[in-house]
């Protein structure tokens, strides 16, 4: 499941991923990114994982094809996790966008809320 959650700037896309993200979970971030871009700016990504397991492969699939359409649409994306293999996902995602992406332990979201948010 993802839920949206809210962050002050206008700018900022904020989510908390929980169990296994569907297809239907991510077409839920479109709206919020292209209401962003049509404003003229660049999308920030707030992404905390509680107990998340990862994507089914259509929730992968549409999350792969997001990122690649919106690669030079995002400015900053804030991964925070507890796991070691969520911090493996955030060196994956380099590629697939020019945003500057950091992971944060769960215990520093307070600090990576201050990054998204920092110019």
């Amino acid at each position: 499941m993802l839920q949206i959650i809210e962050l002050k700037e206008k700018n900022i896309v904020a989510t908390k991923a929980s169990g296994k993200l569907k297809k239907e979970d991510i077409e839920k971030i479109h709206p919020l990114i292209h209401a962003i871009l049509d404003k003229g700016m660049k999308v920030r990504w707030y992404f905390e994982m509680d107990n998340f397991t990862g994507w089914d492969l259509p929730g992968l699939w549409e999350d792969l094809k997001m990122d690649t359409a919106h690669a030079k649409d995002y400015e900053k994306i804030a991964m925070v996790g507890d796991k070691k293999w969520q911090e493996w996902i955030t060196q994956f995602m380099k590629p697939f966008t020019n945003a500057e992406i950091k992971y944060f332990n769960i215990d520093q979201k307070e600090d990576a809320k201050n990054w998204i948010e920092s110019q």
